[in-house]
């Protein structure tokens, strides 16, 4: 269990390294290909092989890091934000907000994460950003929920009644005791939600909805490939066994998370 832990955190640090210093990785340029290299096999010269105009797959899947990475950075922080607000009100009002909160919730969580981020896609426009925010809002409801337990479990203990007892002020009293000690699922939420962004951005790379060619956007890498699976496999399994990889690190690490703050 510990060496599982220890490479999920690898997997984790060597993709936000490629991220940050793409550089250290690879020289070649992800964007510029040699035509009388095409569609060659992975070789020690170029580890995972060619596209059709010559590119270095390697080098594409290392600096397409930062587009994937980045867009699954903002998609957490769109979810996790509005929905561990949305559930610390719900959960620490009660009454009539904690029903319009929640049944607005069920709502959401009735429609399918994908779907929902396809519509948001439908009304802001494609574009990297825009995938990672529509992503976001999709995650919301699931961040909402969680919180809004957590918030009622922690509002009903002793320590937070004794808070409000002495004369605490209803805010001051959320800030200091309830949010703080209501975060821990969340924060393991966010862990395993960030490699689902990774996948939904990926997925909606692949459909067209992101970044344009030739950006070297990982589910777009994916998407440039299955032409080409029949006689060059490399161009989809290669960059697919990277999000694969980076998916289920960020799942373990969640996990974790979530065993420890229990």
């Amino acid at each position: 269990m510990r060496a599982g832990l220890i490479l999920s955190w690898t997997v984790i640090a060597v993709a936000l390294l490629w991220a940050v210093v793409p550089g250290l990785f690879t020289g070649y340029d992800p964007i510029a290909g040699v035509p009388v290299e095409k569609l060659q096999s992975p070789s020690g010269q170029h580890l995972f092989g060619t596209d059709a105009v010559g590119r270095d797959v390697f080098a594409r899947v290392v600096h397409g890091s930062v587009h994937s990475l980045s867009g699954a950075f903002v998609a957490v922080a769109v979810g996790l934000l509005l929905g561990t607000l949305l559930g610390l009100l719900a959960g620490s009002l009660g009454g009539v907000p904690d029903a319009a909160v929640m049944r607005v919730v069920d709502v959401l969580l009735s429609v399918p994460g994908l779907l929902l981020a396809l519509v948001v896609i439908i009304l802001l426009g494609p574009g990297t950003v825009n995938v990672a925010v529509a992503v976001g809002v999709g995650s919301v409801a699931a961040f909402a929920r969680l919180s809004r337990s957590e918030v009622v479990r922690v509002r009903r203990t002793d320590y937070v009644e004794a808070a409000f007892g002495s004369g605490g002020r209803f805010t001051a009293v959320l800030w200091r005791h309830v949010l703080p000690n209501s975060l821990g699922p969340v924060v393991a939420l966010a862990a395993l939600q960030f490699g689902v962004a990774i996948l939904a951005i990926s997925t909606l790379g692949f459909l067209g909805y992101g970044a344009e060619p030739p950006t070297p956007e990982w589910g777009l890498l994916i998407a440039e490939g299955r032409n080409y699976l029949a006689t060059s496999w490399w161009l989809t399994t290669l960059p697919g066994a990277v999000v694969v990889a980076v998916v289920l690190a960020a799942g373990r690490i969640s996990r974790s998370i979530a065993k420890e703050s229990s």
